[in-house]
């Protein structure tokens, strides 16, 4: 095991999700940045490097730059992995050249601007043999990780139905005609892609219930709305899923859900039980036992009663909240022992748990298929 050295794509001034990704990279000691080309304007790269007290030689111009001098420094010296924070349409070249040049990846989702791109992602993963990972945040929480434990346990029996929702209020008004660069981007075609809620929070909750069932959707049906006058793209959606196993259900998002943060909420029914987590409470997980009252099954690193697979990924006492940051730094973590595996040639084990470039391209056909199922008005397969 050795401290691995990163270097970051986008993640800017003006950026949101960049910080996010840097303190969550930072947060085990196990990675430390060394690089970036953090914008396509050099000299918000410049002051952005400067403020993370980089080496102004190792802050580029440009990412093509970063991959090209980086990969002939010494391999003492050089990154080790790559750090992909910008807007959907500059997901797939960074990441293809950084691949080509040795170099593992870590992106934000979703994982490319087009399935097309997506499917070119595994493929070029395949071929490198390179450790990839795709940051559907979510997964990375204890107690959605001992959802997914009792689900694989058989604690609630067969699964019968699901439900997911992501309600959101940001973009409730016309938020992209003002100078919210965040607004801006994700609801704009040429640098979202073709889907806006859906593509934005509508795959989070696509793989949460792929995630924690450990079953694939199949199917669905979906009907899109765009509620906010001269809005390119959709800012609402209700999908119903069938799912292997026989299992139905339903999946909602909403940008313009008034009021609302971010409250993505799983609930899965089984034939001898339910379970149900929601973000706002991330410490808290819901045991429903028919025929018994209601559990409260809560994270912390000194609750025995909870499995090893969640505990493995506890950092706090009891009644100590588990946030954003730390099941953001889950996913760093466990990405960078699976490099530290890769580059000592060792097989990975379960601790490496975390979303890979085929759950990333599951979620680009997740798009692929609610757009065309609302636009035609029927079922379509996954």
């Amino acid at each position: 095991m050795k401290k691995l050295k990163m270097g970051m794509i986008g993640g800017g001034g003006g950026s949101f999700i960049g910080a996010i990704h840097r303190n969550a990279a930072l947060l085990d000691n196990c990675i430390e940045l060394v690089c970036g080309s953090f914008s396509s304007d050099f000299q918000n790269s410049i002051e952005t490097g400067k403020k993370l007290y980089l080496n102004e030689e190792r802050i580029y111009k440009s990412y093509d730059e970063m991959i090209s001098v980086e990969s002939k420094l010494d391999l003492n010296e050089r990154m080790n992995i790559v750090s992909i924070v910008t807007p959907n349409h500059l997901h797939f070249d960074p990441a293809v050249k950084a691949l080509d040049n040795g170099f593992p990846v870590i992106i934000d989702k979703p994982l490319s601007f087009d399935s097309d791109q997506a499917k070119k992602l595994v493929e070029k993963v395949n071929e490198t043999n390179l450790p990839f990972a795709v940051t559907h945040t979510y997964t990375g929480y204890p107690m959605v990780k001992e959802a997914k434990s009792l689900i694989e346990n058989g604690k609630i029996g067969k699964i019968r139905k699901v439900a997911v929702e992501y309600p959101q209020g940001w973009l409730t008004t016309n938020l992209e005609n003002t100078d919210n660069k965040q607004a801006s981007w994700r609801t704009d075609p040429k640098k979202s892609g073709k889907a806006g809620s859906m593509g934005d929070i509508g795959t989070h909750a696509a793989n949460m219930v792929e995630y924690v069932t450990g079953k694939k959707i199949i199917s669905l049906f979906s009907k899109l709305n765009t509620v906010v006058k001269g809005r390119l793209l959709e800012d609402d959606g209700n999908v119903l899923i069938s799912m292997e196993d026989g299992i139905e259900g339903n999946l909602m998002t909403s940008q313009i859900a008034t009021g609302e943060e971010n409250d993505l909420k799983i609930r899965v029914w089984g034939e001898e039980g339910g379970i149900e987590w929601k973000h706002s409470t991330p410490n808290t997980l819901l045991l429903k036992l028919n025929g018994n009252p209601n559990q409260i099954l809560r994270a912390g690193v000194d609750n025995s009663y909870l499995s090893d697979f969640a505990l493995s990924h506890c950092r706090t006492p009891s009644g100590h909240p588990e946030g954003f940051i730390e099941a953001f730094a889950n996913i760093y973590r466990n990405f960078s022992y699976a490099v530290n595996n890769h580059l000592n040639s060792k097989d990975n084990d379960e601790i490496y748990d975390f979303p890979t470039v085929e759950e990333g391209y599951r979620g680009m056909k997740f798009i692929d298929a609610v757009i065309e199922s609302s636009i035609h008005s029927k079922w379509i397969n996954i």
